[in-house]
């Protein structure tokens, strides 16, 4: 019987036409693993939409992607919560987490599952440095800076926490279910409970052309400091 891998996406307030977008990035994801003898799946959380994600959105999901799997609740709690709940309602051997316009290259998705089948463990994106030149200079300088920390003061495995592409067997998704944090800051928190404890391996990713950077609002900035301080306190 051959292994499973399941990808879970977090959606809110997608834009109209993603049903169309997510499976075709999902099938150009699914022709880069070929030759492994793995079970390709799907789940996608629904994180309290208001819009375009109505019964209708999701049969047409189904359309295209069969055995996509569903999990939804009303309220919005942010992508960290909604990544719990889909890993907790995920089964099988492997799972990669990501975002729901997969920005990053079928051969990056690729290279994170290749990790997971011959290290275990974590395997953790890592952007290179000309990922930069892509993002706006606020944006930048605060990864940058964020980067410097978890290198040099926090000393993980992998200074680029907040990647979105992330794999992990088993042993990765009981340490993911102990994170706490709702929205964006789960990922740094996820490296720091998983630091010493389990094997967290840094893969090179890039992006694919054409992704959109979302803006960082003043109250979700705010939030995750707080949030960040608190990690770095509990660490300490």
């Amino acid at each position: 019987m051959s292994a499973s891998l399941t990808v879970i996406v977090p959606c809110y307030n997608p834009p109209e036409g993603w049903e169309k977008a997510l499976s075709t990035r999902f099938e150009a994801f699914k022709n880069a693993m070929s030759g492994l003898s793995l079970e390709l799946r799907l789940l996608v959380v629904d994180d309290g939409s208001a819009r375009n994600t109505s019964a209708a959105h999701f049969e047409r999901l189904r359309q295209f992607i069969p055995d996509v799997q569903i999990v939804a609740y009303p309220e919005n709690r942010g992508k960290g919560y909604a990544l719990r709940q889909g890993v907790a309602a995920a089964t099988g051997d492997y799972f990669i987490v990501t975002d729901a316009d997969f920005p990053y290259t079928p051969a990056s998705m690729r290279r994170i599952a290749d990790t997971l089948m011959t290290s275990g463990g974590i395997a953790a994106g890592n952007r290179a440095l000309a990922y930069y030149d892509q993002v706006p200079p606020f944006r930048r300088r605060l990864s940058q800076l964020l980067r410097w920390v978890l290198r040099t003061l926090l000393r993980l495995p992998v200074d680029d926490s907040q990647c979105g592409l992330k794999g992990f067997d088993e042993a990765g998704k009981s340490i993911f279910l102990k994170t706490r944090i709702e929205r964006f800051l789960f990922d740094l928190e996820f490296l720091m409970l998983a630091n010493g404890r389990i094997k967290v391996t840094a893969v090179p990713v890039e992006l694919r052309e054409g992704v959109v950077f979302s803006k960082i609002g003043f109250r979700i900035l705010l939030t995750e400091s707080v949030n960040f301080l608190r990690l770095v306190f509990m660490n300490g």
